[in-house]
C-alpha cells in the first residue's frame, strides 16, 4: 500500500506559516530576552528563517519518507513528533551558531548560549506549529485526535 504525502504546494505553505508566525513570534522575544537591536536581529532572523525554510522544508520531506518506509504511513505520534523537532532543531544549531557569532560580533559560547534559547523556543514552537498545522489541514483519512 502507498503512504499518501504531501504535496509540493502544502510543504511549501506549511513552511511559509512556520517562518511568518516564527519570525513575528521570534524578534520582539529575542530583543527582550537578550537585548540586541530589532533591526539587528530582525535581519539575523531573515537570514535565519531562509536557511531555516530550505532545512524545514528537505527535513519534513526525509523524516517522513523515512516514516513511510519504516512505519508504513507519515501520521506522528507524540514520540515520533518529539524525535522530529529535536532533529530539526539539532540540524538547525549545528548550522547556525557561527552565523550568530559573526552577525552578533560575540563569541561562540555566547552564541551557543544564545542559540540554545532560540532552539528552546523552535523546539517547543515547531513541535506546537506542526501539530496544529496536521489539524488544520489533515490529509484525507487521518484522525485529527
Amino acid at each position: 500500500m502507498k503512504v499518501q504525502m504531501r504535496n509540493r504546494a502544502d510543504r511549501i505553505r506549511q513552511t511559509i506559516g512556520f517562518e511568518v508566525i516564527g519570525f513575528l513570534l521570534f524578534v520582539p522575544l529575542a530583543h527582550w530576552a537578550f537585548g540586541f537591536s530589532v533591526q539587528q536581529l530582525g535581519v539575523l532572523a531573515v537570514t535565519m528563517s531562509v536557511i531555516a525554510a530550505l532545512w524545514n522544508y528537505l527535513y519534513n520531506l526525509g523524516f517522513d519518507h523515512l516514516l513511510a518506509r519504516w512505519k508504513n504511513r507519515v501520521q506522528k505520534n507524540t514520540l515520533e513528533r518529539v524525535v522530529h523537532a529535536f532533529g530539526f532543531e539539532g540540524g538547525l544549531l549545528f548550522v547556525s551558531l557561527p552565523l550568530v557569532a559573526w552577525w552578533l560580533n560575540i563569541g561562540l559560547w555566547e552564541a551557543f548560549i544564545m542559540d540554545l534559547g532560540f532552539a528552546t523556543f523552535y523546539l517547543v514552537y515547531a513541535f506546537v506549529y506542526n501539530w496544529v498545522y496536521d489539524r488544520v489541514f489533515p490529509l484525507p483519512g487521518w484522525k485529527t485526535a
